[in-house]
C-alpha cells in the first residue's frame, strides 16, 4: 500500500469514526486472541485504537484455560455440569485469584504498558455486578448477572480509562460467584444500552455449513433465527454464542456482532469498515449499519 492507498484508506474509516464517537462498546475478549500472546498484542492495540477515536470501550474476559491450568496445578479436578463449570468452593478460590488477579491484572498491564489507560476490576469491585445462582446444588457458585451498577463503568470512562472486567459477581449472600463470560458481557451491555457488542471466538461467525468459512452468514435478522435452527445451521457451542447476542439486541443493545478473533486486525475491519467481520446481528433494518453509515 502507498501514501496515498493509505490515506484513502483512512479517510474511509472517517464515517465510521464519526458514527461511532463516544458510543459504548462492549467487547468479550477470549480465546486465541487471548492465549496467543503476539495475536494479544494487535488484538489491545486495536482496541486502543477504537478508544483513541471516540469509542468507549469495555472490555469483559474469561479465562477458562487459564482456570484450567491452575485447577490442574493444585490437583483440584475440573468438572463441567451442562456446559458450565461446577463451582465448589475450592474451585471459586483459584477461578478468582486467575480471573480477577492473573489475567485481569496482565490485560491492564499490558494495555498500560502499550501506552493506554485502563482499570482492572472484577464484577465484585464498586458492587459492578450483583448476580442470582443458577443452581446452587447442582452447579455450586455458578451465578447469572441480576443487576448492573452502571455507574461504576461511567465513571471509568468518563475519566478516560478503559474498564477491563473479570468475570466474577457477587451472589445474594455476599459470596463471589462464577459467571460465564458471554453472559456477563452481555448483561453488562444491555444495562449500558451499548451501541455495540462484541463477542470474540475461535470461529469465523454463523457458518451455513459448519466446515467451511466461505458460507460465513454476514447479517443476521433475530426474527430469522428459528428458520436457521431448524435448517441446523445453529448447533453445538454456537447456540449460547447467539442466544446471548439475541438476548442483547431483543432489549436494549443496537446491534451485536460474533467475529473472529484469531484474526489480526478483526476489530478494525467490524468498525472502521464498509464490509465489517463476522456476523452481525439486528432486531430491525434500522439497526442494521455497515456500508450503510
Amino acid at each position: 500500500m502507498d501514501t496515498f492507498d493509505m490515506a484513502k484508506t483512512l479517510t474511509g474509516a472517517l464515517p465510521h469514526i464519526q458514527h461511532y464517537d463516544q458510543k459504548m462498546v462492549v467487547i468479550k475478549y477470549g480465546g486465541s486472541a487471548m492465549m496467543d500472546e503476539t495475536l494479544k498484542e494487535k488484538v489491545l492495540r486495536d482496541i486502543m485504537l477504537l478508544a483513541k477515536v471516540g469509542m468507549n470501550v469495555v472490555i469483559v474476559h474469561g479465562g477458562g484455560p487459564d482456570i484450567n491450568y491452575w485447577l490442574e496445578k493444585a490437583e483440584v479436578e475440573g468438572t463441567f455440569v451442562e456446559g458450565l463449570r461446577k463451582t465448589d468452593l475450592e474451585t471459586m478460590e483459584i477461578a478468582q485469584m486467575v480471573l480477577a488477579g492473573k489475567i485481569n491484572k496482565d490485560l491492564t498491564r499490558k494495555i498500560q504498558t502499550l501506552g493506554g489507560k485502563a482499570m482492572g476490576i472484577s464484577g465484585v469491585d464498586g458492587g459492578l455486578i450483583k448476580a442470582r445462582l443458577k443452581d446452587p446444588g447442582k452447579l455450586g457458585a455458578v451465578g447469572e448477572v441480576d443487576q448492573v451498577n452502571t455507574e461504576v463503568i461511567h465513571d471509568l470512562v468518563q475519566s478516560g480509562y478503559i474498564p477491563v472486567i473479570a468475570c466474577i459477581g457477587m451472589d445474594e449472600a455476599g459470596e463471589a460467584c462464577n459467571i460465564n463470560g458471554d453472559e456477563m458481557a452481555a448483561g453488562i451491555a444491555k444495562a449500558l444500552e451499548a451501541d455495540n457488542f462484541v463477542l470474540m471466538s475461535d470461529v469465523p461467525g454463523v457458518l451455513e455449513k459448519p466446515d467451511d468459512p466461505s458460507t460465513l452468514i454476514s447479517q443476521i435478522e433475530v426474527d430469522s433465527l428459528d428458520t436457521l435452527k431448524e435448517k441446523q445451521v445453529i448447533t453445538g457451542g454456537m447456540i449460547p454464542k447467539v442466544s446471548c447476542c439475541v438476548d442483547a439486541v431483543s432489549t436494549s443493545v443496537r446491534q451485536a456482532v460474533i467475529l473472529d478473533g484469531r484474526l489480526p486486525h478483526a476489530l478494525i475491519v467490524e468498525f472502521l469498515t464498509d464490509s465489517g467481520i463476522g456476523t452481525l446481528f439486528y432486531k430491525s433494518k434500522s439497526q442494521m449499519e455497515r456500508s450503510a453509515i
